[in-house]
């Protein structure tokens, strides 16, 4: 996607129609006008099919025979960038750094106190402050999202 439309984009997905993205995006499956209006708790099916539209004319989604909307491609902008999709759960992007320097820093402590080996204050630290801040950054992110 060229960088241009990725920043008309990104400035006409906010709000309700970001929340609507959001949804769809979560689901992984075409969903109807009443679907949206009673999931996101919207006043009215046409407040819905306002958003609806507006994001099938970003080109974002699609419309079946059935009249339910789909994703036509994930963007990757705003929020969106820090999370990845495995099915229907949305994960932020920086949990696998926490788990991964946690479970090194954890590692790390169980085999020198094992061996008996002095402890590096490098190491320690190192892997100590990647810990720590790669689930301050998943936790900041996680609250970042919408539904």
């Amino acid at each position: 996607m060229p960088e241009n439309k990725k920043i008309d984009i990104e400035a006409e997905l906010k709000g309700t129609t970001l929340k609507t993205y959001w949804y769809i995006f979560k689901v992984g499956k075409p969903v109807g006008v009443r679907e949206i209006q009673r999931s996101l708790g919207l006043s009215s099916p046409s407040v819905a099919l306002h958003h609806l539209e507006k994001l099938r004319q970003l080109g974002l989604l699609n419309k079946d025979e059935f009249g339910k909307y789909f994703l036509k491609e994930d963007v990757k902008i705003g929020v969106f960038r820090f999370f990845l999709k495995f099915g229907k759960l949305l994960l932020p992007r920086f949990l696998f750094y926490a788990v991964f320097f946690s479970s090194a820093l954890t590692l790390y402590l169980i085999q020198a106190f094992m061996k008996g080996n002095p402890i590096d204050l490098f190491a320690l630290t190192f892997s100590f402050a990647a810990s720590i801040i790669s689930w301050y950054e998943t936790i900041k992110i996680w609250r970042e999202k919408l539904i």
